[in-house]
């Protein structure tokens, strides 16, 4: 499957998510880019597919000038959703808070320990205790404040993902159980 580039054409874009299968010769598939193409190579393998929703527009283009956390300075971006979405987006508004869903497509899938925040000085760590964006499944977890909508775009503020990060979900921050 090639991998299309702008978010309109999302439909023909899908991250192939598979589970690693050493045994049988599995090759880890990775999420599509717009610069990648996703293909199966005929390996036997379990999985399934997951079709991102938007991608996001940042300024941000470079993993190493991201900052690490959407709320240490990271700028204001846009999420560009497919039209297949578009009634999803209905009651989103200025001011809710949500998190966002996404797929770290540059990142390293065979990493399973890190120095936490890249610094050395601290021992290693698995990194199902951290926040490191290389991991098995690169899934990234964004909180972010709804700034504006304007169709099938939504302004964030704080968002760290990188340029062309396809976005999987959108899912409310949830207030006090009374306010549900």
């Amino acid at each position: 499957m090639e991998a299309g580039g702008v978010a309109g054409d999302l439909g023909e874009v899908a991250l192939r998510v598979v589970q690693c299968r050493p045994d049988r010769g599995v090759e880890h598939m990775i999420g599509c880019h717009p610069d990648e193409s996703c293909h199966n190579r005929g390996m036997e393998h379990d999985g399934f597919v997951v079709r991102p929703v938007g991608r996001v527009e940042s300024a941000l283009t470079d993993r190493a000038d991201a900052p690490r956390q959407g709320d240490e300075g990271a700028p204001e971006a846009w999420i560009v959703f497919e039209e297949r979405v578009a009634p999803a987006l209905a009651d989103l508004r200025p001011g809710d808070q949500v998190l966002l869903l996404t797929w770290l497509h540059r990142a390293d899938r065979e990493v399973l320990a890190v120095h936490p925040r890249g610094d050395r000085s601290r021992p290693e760590t698995g990194v199902f205790s951290t926040r490191a964006p290389d991991r098995p499944n690169p899934i990234g977890l964004h909180r972010a404040g709804i700034l504006a909508v304007d169709g099938l775009r939504v302004r964030v503020g704080g968002l760290e993902a990188i340029h062309g990060t396809p976005v999987l979900d959108v899912k409310p921050v949830l207030g006090a159980v009374d306010e549900r």
